[in-house]
């Protein structure tokens, strides 16, 4: 696991990256992320490496990381896609937001739609849906929290079950 250190003083935020080899390895990288977490008060974002190989560890540090940790979390490919993202970044933070308030909105939209992603994860859920979710619920731990009675009412019964199933099933 990596530690990409945080290029602007405005955010206040640290990428950590999470590597398939981190991934197959075990849990070592699961007590990195809980020291960093707390020993820092930096923003942590976890850049995770989802590849067929690590597909089968994914749910499960999906819902460490964002439901226990509380940080956000960025599926990628591969390195090189992880290597575009922070370079993208870094240049949006680097621009001096005073002069155009919409740049500070636009780097919002890229934790959303990290958010986005995230809750797309879930089975039985698209984008549509997801959109749904988190306009009624406006935290993944509101979401993962939810009642299937209050899910319900945002999709329907068999895919709020499913929801449902998901956040509270252990493996």
């Amino acid at each position: 696991m990596e530690r990409v250190p945080d290029s602007s003083r405005i955010t206040r935020s640290c990428i950590l990256y999470v590597s398939e080899a981190d991934l197959v390895a075990g849990n070592g990288f699961k007590r990195r992320l809980v020291r960093f977490r707390n020993a820092s008060s930096l923003n942590g974002i976890v850049i995770v490496e989802k590849t067929q190989i690590s597909d089968q560890y994914f749910p499960a540090v999906q819902k460490f990381i964002v439901l226990e940790l509380g940080m956000t979390l960025l599926p990628v490919a591969n390195q090189g896609e992880a290597s575009q993202f922070i370079i993208q970044l870094v240049h949006e933070q680097s621009k001096d937001h005073t002069s155009n308030p919409f740049l500070h909105k636009k780097c919002s939209q890229l934790v959303e739609a990290s958010i986005l992603r995230t809750v797309q994860q879930i089975p039985g859920v698209g984008k549509t849906k997801a959109l749904l979710l988190l306009q009624q619920f406006v935290s993944i731990h509101q979401l993962c929290n939810a009642s299937v009675q209050d899910l319900e009412l945002v999709v329907g019964q068999t895919i709020a079950q499913q929801i449902h199933a998901f956040f509270t099933q252990t493996k």
